[in-house]
């Protein structure tokens, strides 16, 4: 049964997402880029590659 209150969220704030780039950063040694989507439903994701247009980078975890 799908919970109504989780279809007004997000999968990803950006809070959760730069803990998971140190968390990864850490793990990895690998630099982190924390980007906004642009997308309602997963606002901000961690790559390991500088984001290209139409996202932006928000903070980088090196």
């Amino acid at each position: 049964m799908l919970n109504t209150a989780s279809t007004c969220r997000s999968l990803a704030s950006f809070e959760n997402a730069y803990a998971v780039a140190i968390q990864l950063r850490e793990a990895t040694g690998v630099d982190q880029f924390v980007v906004r989507t642009g997308n309602a439903t997963q606002p901000f994701r961690v790559s390991r590659q500088r984001p290209q247009a139409p996202e932006t980078m928000q903070v980088l975890v090196a």
